[in-house]
Formats: C-alpha cells, structure tokens, sequence
C-alpha cells in the first residue's frame, strides 16, 4: 500500500486542533484509510484514540518542550524517518515545511499572523505570541519552495503567499463546517436590543473597539442595549486589563467562556453580531451566527468578506474608527438600519469545497 505521513506534532488544543481532527474525519468519511497506509505523528497520543483503528498513531510527547525541540523534529528527526521509509505523501498540518524525502509534500498553513499589521505595543499581553507574529514569516520560509503545494483556508491568504514566498502553487481549501444547528429565534422582543461577540481573549481580536463604541453610545444616552462578551476579566492579562478599564459600563455583560451549546443558546436570544477582530484563519463564529439569520457588523477585512460569502444583513466597518462601528450599532439600537447585501465572489483555482475535495485533489 501507498503511504500517507500526516505530520502535526504542534496541535494540541482548540481551533488548530480540531483541524487535525477534521482531517482525519475526513480520512475515515472518504475511506482513505482502506486505500492507503496512514501514519499520524502527534503529541499526545490519547487525544487520537479515536482514530487508532484507521491509521498508525505515533506520539512524540517531547515535541512541546521548547521551540529547538520543534525545529529538531521538523528537520532532523522526520527527514531521517523519511529516509528509513518509502513515503508517498507527506502532510504538514501545522505551518513548517519539513526537511524530507517524499514523492509529494503538502503545508498547510493556518497560522494569518505574518500578514497582520505588527505592533510591539502588545507584547505586554504576551510576549509570546508578539513574537511568532514577528518571526512566523521567517518559518513559513523555511523549505517552503520544496513544497509541491500550500494549503490555506482563504483566497486573501493565499494571495498575501504568493506575495512573500518563492511558492508555485497555493491552495484555497474551505474548512469542515461543524454540522449545523437548528437555531430558534429567542430574541427578547421589546426590550433591549443586544449584541454579542463571542472569542477569546488574545490583543489581536480588539476587545478594545466593541468596549470602546459601547462607551460612545453610553455617553450619547444610549441605554436601551446590551453587549454580551464570552470573557470575565480572569482568563489572562488581557482580559484583567479589559475589565479593569470597562467594567464601569452599564450596558456590558461580562459572560465568561461558553461551550458550545450554551454559546448556540445566546446566539438564539441576542439581536445581533459583533466582529472586530483583527486577524483571523477564517472567523468561525461569523458562519456560525450566519445561520440565525440575524443581523450582522463585520471588521471591513478580508477574513470577514470571506467568511461571510452571501448575505443580505450585514454591516462592515472601518477597524480604524470606533467612531463608525459606534455608528452601525446606534442604526441597529434605533430599528434604523439598512443592512447590506453582499455576493460571494467566486474563488479562482485550485479550490476545494472541504477535506473530501483537498485530498482528491492532492494524492
């Protein structure tokens, strides 16, 4: 049998882990398995039990370690794996292009933040994170031109790489949308209109401008609303810092971290979405809340057109003026909004609809 290596030792958690997890969804839908010898390397093998019977599962738990632990496994450890083993497909899930010996290697690409404006003001937050912004151009760098082809979720991605990087061919393949939910309108008809924005609390999702035209809108004796936020101040420095400086607003409910159900439930009951994020792989709660229905006000980025594709209630503004997203959110408190009708635009080749189509594509 052919042999497929699907490598992502550095997903461990969240969105880029569930990344991992539709992958292999998908190898198990298509019947992948049954055609080809599937090897995955992770860091932690109990996270992939489920998926011990349809491919070889192969831990190597010192991969979070450290960074030089990383790079070690990238380009030293799996090119001498590579070597001992006749590799068909080799598949990159988390960033790296690794040094190895196979017919056909495939990066797939999902960390936006070389193309985000940087601003060394926010290493305060998380040095961190501050610091990949910075130094991620660089590894994307790294061995990419040995790639047969990248793979990002958006067309604007892949526009921003052919623009940085020496790579030939670049594709657009649309992430697994989670089975849809039959949503039920609870919106609290005659009182006061709300907005919610669900997210983690990271600097780059601008907490500050939904704060801030809230601030606006009290000052203007606006009170007939409510902005719902899934922090409370304790998840990190951030959102202590958040707290601290807006929690005197009397029109903010400070909600915590929601699962997912529960977040389901407050989509059903608020009025309308707000989306001031800076930087986004795709902007999964932007698909999510498009299933309401409801009303919509958008960073004018291109993550978020993307994201949305066809709709005819939303509303996008300007990420450099509080004052404009304060704007869209008094015409929906006053029931004097015009939302906007927006079309798709079609996305050019090579393109995949989901997992299903990326893998017909690539083997």
């Amino acid at each position: 049998m052919r042999t497929i290596v699907i490598s992502g030792i550095n997903l461990y958690e969240g969105g880029p882990l569930s990344i991992y997890y539709d992958c292999l969804d998908a190898v198990w839908r298509t019947g992948l398995y049954k055609e080809y010898r599937i090897i995955a390397f992770v860091h932690k093998k109990e996270l992939f039990q489920k998926y011990k019977d349809i491919v070889k599962i192969l831990e190597l738990p010192k991969s979070r370690r450290s960074y030089m632990h990383r790079l070690y496994y990238e380009y030293i450890f799996f090119h001498g794996f590579s070597k001992m083993h006749h590799i068909d497909v080799w598949f990159s899930l988390h960033d790296m292009t690794p040094f190895v010996k196979a017919d056909r290697i495939y990066t797939y690409c999902h960390n936006p933040g070389p193309f985000m404006k940087k601003d060394i003001t926010k290493i305060k937050y998380s040095l961190k994170m501050v610091l990949f912004a910075f130094l991620y151009r660089y590894v994307y760098r790294i061995n990419i031109a040995s790639a047969d082809a990248v793979i990002v979720q958006q067309d604007w991605m892949r526009q921003e790489f052919y623009k940085m990087y020496p790579v030939r061919n670049v594709i657009v393949a649309r992430p697994d949308m989670p089975r849809a939910h039959e949503f039920t309108d609870r919106s609290r008809k005659n009182k006061k209109t709300v907005f919610i924005y669900a997210a983690y609390p990271r600097y780059f999702k601008n907490f500050e401008a939904v704060l801030d035209a809230c601030w606006m809108l009290e000052h203007k004796e606006f009170h007939n609303f409510e902005l719902w936020i899934t922090i409370d101040g304790t998840e990190n420095k951030y959102a202590k810092e958040l707290y601290k400086k807006y929690s005197i607003l009397n029109n903010v409910r400070w909600m915590g971290i929601l699962d997912r159900n529960e977040l389901f439930c407050r989509y059903e009951e608020a009025d309308c979405l707000v989306f001031p994020s800076l930087l986004e792989t795709w902007g999964l709660p932007v698909s999510e809340f498009k299933k309401t229905g409801k009303g919509m006000i958008l960073a004018d980025l291109p993550y978020a057109h993307e994201a949305l594709g066809s709709y005819d209630k939303v509303l996008f503004f300007d990420t450099d003026s509080v004052g404009s997203l304060a704007k869209a959110m008094a015409q929906v408190i006053r029931g004097s909004v015009c939302y906007m009708k927006v079309t798709e635009k079609a996305v050019k080749e090579p393109y995949a609809e989901n997992w299903a189509e990326l893998f017909q594509m690539i083997l």
